[in-house]
């Protein structure tokens, strides 16, 4: 590399600050300008105290630990919290836009029945009388993966005797799918990027947009001696500071990883399963080089010289995304090598009848979900999950507007995570296991409650209050109710991991790659600044946008000159996009960082409902996207998504 990793992370961040807050910028961009230097909304600031506040943010999927800067009690921005190693100091690109959201005109000011205001006792009174028509019929879709609010929902399915409760999609459910479901293992997968000698990326964009990634950039930058490899269909902005980047297929990831098992099985390397024998079977059969090769295009010496590079390692690990059969295949691999994985215990509950976390990620939301009552905490499934799911009565919970509270019967305003109590357990992707609390750094600013609180409400669960279960959470971990009030975090150290099998009859079937009819492959990519399945772009976000992904409000889509030439497109071309159940319309982009035969394109573009920042911008991703059945793991995926292109 050119530069050390700490001096790179250092640019990175002064430039993302630099167009975030720097006046210049702005001023270049006219439209820009107009939305971010006359915004009416922005609340006038008093003299006062000014404070740096602690408090954790769950705009971002993982959830950051921040910093809430305010002035006489009135926020004015946000900055990472140095003192929690979840933020050590830094911000991802949504939390860093906490006060913009919280000041929004796209708040929910009040409950709201079938378009009309009620009251929050009218509120508890319409979901009580759901409540007892629905019996069992009731189920529960949470956006939040880190939060003891998922407890208290649980826990109301439980005392209505249902289990239905779905995570949003998420890395995380497709790793507890493999390794606490398939291959027997205990506790939450971990990786100690700063720690290890050797990462091998399988997918997961790191720096960019999977698990935590203000951890694993700070991981990448205090790493200055570990080598780090990026496997994909693109050359994402993660891959482009890694030493090498290996071209991939998303449906062959799982075939590619065991294809490198196949050198360090030759090599001698065993577990301690009962089923090692038939797992190193089936992978010197069905994973040899040459039929991984014909798989996924990588050749066989490329392979040979990973295997060979992890064997050599004293600290390797592989870190898996996409289909649960590809973070199988990522976790044999891990057991053969030793090295950087770890398995991080599970933080006590709260409340006694609420489900675990792994019990939590079991049910699949992408086979769709049907019921009478439905409760929708803080996700946008009518945005990414479009006719998977269905319900007789829906009420959400949300701080915005979304595509889905537009939909929903019954719609109930959350605190801003600046205004509530909340937590973060254990974000997927960590080396330990950590938990933070976050409490309330500002008064509302809409006529909202916390939504855990209003569950409690409903049922008998032993509290009355969302503060109350926390309390009991900080117990139930080990942690000092003080310091995490004041921003510090409890870690729990991960330990070396031991599975009871190797998957092998189901690797051996669900690692073959399916691919769907289109033309060609899709390559959907996330960017925290265009924002994800649950978050829309934010208010600071449009200048920080490429054309290589948004020209106007046409979303741009990128691939190599020989797929454009084939479909014969060039740049500025408008194409029509084609799978799953619909179509999207985009410029051509082309970029020879993404694989032949693959088209690249933005997930969280393409909102109907929104401020001026998402709504009308781009086009939807998701409704192209195929789901296929991962039938031996139990799972389905997105992987394997291909799109038709047709010239506009």
């Amino acid at each position: 590399m050119s530069v050390a990793r700490r001096t790179f992370i250092q640019l990175g961040a002064g430039a993302t600050v630099g167009i975030l807050f720097t006046p210049t910028v702005w001023k270049a961009l006219d439209d820009v300008s107009i939305w971010t230097q006359n915004w009416p909304w922005i609340p006038k600031l008093k003299y006062g105290a000014v404070e740096a506040k602690p408090t954790v943010s769950k705009m971002c999927e993982s959830g950051c630990a921040v910093k809430v800067r305010t002035v006489a009690g009135e926020p004015f921005g946000t900055m990472g919290n140095e003192d929690n190693p979840i933020s050590g100091g830094g911000i991802c690109p949504l939390c860093a836009n906490g006060v913009q959201v919280k000041n929004s005109p796209n708040r929910i000011k009040a409950p709201m029945l079938d378009g009309q205001e009620i009251t929050w006792e009218k509120a508890q009174e319409v979901v009580a009388e759901k409540l007892a028509a629905a019996g069992s019929k009731v189920a529960v879709i949470s956006g939040d993966q880190t939060g003891t609010a998922n407890e208290v929902f649980s826990a109301l399915l439980a005392d209505k005797g249902s289990d239905a409760f779905y995570m949003m999609p998420c890395d995380m459910q497709a790793a507890d799918k493999a390794w606490t479901g398939l291959m027997g293992g205990s506790g939450q997968v971990g990786y100690d990027l700063e720690g290890a000698d050797l990462v091998l990326l399988a997918g997961a964009d790191a720096l960019e947009s999977w698990g935590p990634t203000v951890a694993n950039l700070k991981s990448f930058a205090a790493n200055e001696s570990g080598k780090f490899i990026f496997a994909g269909p693109m050359q994402t902005k993660t891959a482009s500071v890694t030493s090498l980047w290996v071209p991939v297929p998303a449906e062959g990831m799982a075939a590619f990883t065991l294809g490198i098992a196949y050198y360090v099985l030759q090599a001698g390397k065993t577990v301690d399963t009962a089923d090692f024998g038939q797992f190193k079977a089936m992978v010197m059969s069905e994973y040899s080089p040459a039929k991984v090769e014909a798989a996924t295009g990588v050749k066989a010496d490329r392979m040979a010289d990973l295997a060979k590079q992890l064997l050599t390692a004293s600290n390797p690990v592989v870190v898996p995304a996409g289909p649960v059969a590809a973070h199988g295949a990522a976790f044999a691999l891990n057991l053969l090598l030793g090295g950087a994985m770890k398995a991080l215990p599970e933080f006590g509950k709260a409340i006694p009848s609420a489900m675990s976390r792994s019990e939590m990620l079991k049910a699949d939301i992408l086979e769709g979900v049907d019921t009478d009552l439905l409760f929708i905490y803080e996700a946008n499934p009518a945005y990414a999950l479009p006719e998977k799911v269905k319900a007789g009565f829906t009420v959400a919970f949300d701080v915005v507007q979304t595509e889905t509270t537009a939909t929903a019967n019954l719609v109930l305003p959350s605190l801003h995570p600046y205004e509530r109590f909340d937590d973060l357990a254990s974000p997927y992707g960590l080396a330990a296991a950590t938990y933070s609390l976050g409490a309330p750094v500002c008064k509302p600013s809409v006529d909202a409650i916390s939504a855990a609180t209003f569950i409690l409400g409903l049922a008998d669960l032993g509290f009355e209050s969302f503060e109350e279960v926390l309390g009991a959470k900080a117990e139930a971990v080990g942690a000092d109710m003080e310091a995490l009030q004041g921003g510090e975090a409890f870690v729990a150290e991960g330990e070396t991991p031991a599975a009871a099998s190797l998957a092998a009859n189901v690797l051996g079937k669900a690692a073959v790659p399916v691919k769907g009819t289109g033309a060609v492959g899709l390559a959907p990519y996330t960017l925290l600044n265009v924002g994800t399945a649950n978050q829309a772009t934010t208010p600071n976000a449009p200048c920080t946008i490429s054309n290589n992904q948004l020209v106007g409000d046409h979303m741009v889509v990128m691939m190599g000159s020989a797929t454009a030439k084939q479909l014969g497109v060039s740049v500025g071309s408008k194409v029509k996009l084609s799978g799953g159940k619909g179509d999207c319309e985009a410029l051509v982009q082309i970029f020879e960082g993404v694989m032949p035969g693959v088209v690249a394109a933005p997930l969280g573009l393409g909102h109907t409902v929104g401020d001026e920042f998402s709504k009308g911008k781009g086009d939807n991703v998701y409704k192209i996207l195929t789901v296929s059945s991962e039938a031996a793991a139990g799972a389905s995926t997105w992987a394997g998504s291909t799109v038709n292109v047709a010239k506009i």
